[in-house]
């Protein structure tokens, strides 16, 4: 069986190359049994039959050279407006999932850590300039999502 269907499969690919020229198979069944596919009747061959090959598939029909142009390029066009705009959605959830991230690490970061605090003389303490750096940063990458998010959302 595997036999009778890479000869066909071989015949197709040929035909779909040459389809233009090519507009049917043969299909040769030998005494034995096999099967042969050709352009032309296999001598021997005891039957015979001719196979249409179908018309070549172009996706547009009854256009001129040029029409045919102008519609695969406005194809093309739209192709590439729809992946814009998947990449737009993509850029736009990016940039919201980073605001709420940095968002996040801001309220996170509200509490000192244990290096940003320093005793004074009445026995109390206060607040490092690390701690304040610390937080303008983090306030700085929130203000910098927002910034992307906007870029993206336009």
């Amino acid at each position: 069986m595997k036999s009778a269907i890479y000869p066909f499969v071989l015949a197709l690919a040929l035909g779909a190359s040459g389809a233009a020229a090519q507009q049917s198979i043969v299909k040769s069944i030998m005494p034995d049994g096999k099967v042969i596919y050709a352009e032309k009747p296999v001598p021997g061959a005891a039957k015979v039959e001719t196979i249409e090959a179908p018309p070549p598939k172009t996706g547009v029909t009854g256009l001129t050279a040029q029409e045919k142009t102008r519609a695969e390029e406005q194809s093309r066009q739209r192709a590439k407006a729809a992946a814009a705009a998947a990449s737009g959605q993509k850029s736009v959830e990016d940039a919201r999932n980073q605001l709420k991230a940095a968002e996040a690490a801001r309220e996170k970061g509200k509490e000192p850590l244990p290096d940003e605090r320093t005793g004074i003389a009445g026995g109390g303490s206060r607040l490092t300039d690390a701690y304040f750096a610390r937080q303008k940063s983090l306030e700085e990458a929130v203000e910098a999502a927002r910034k992307r998010l906007a870029e993206a959302q336009r």
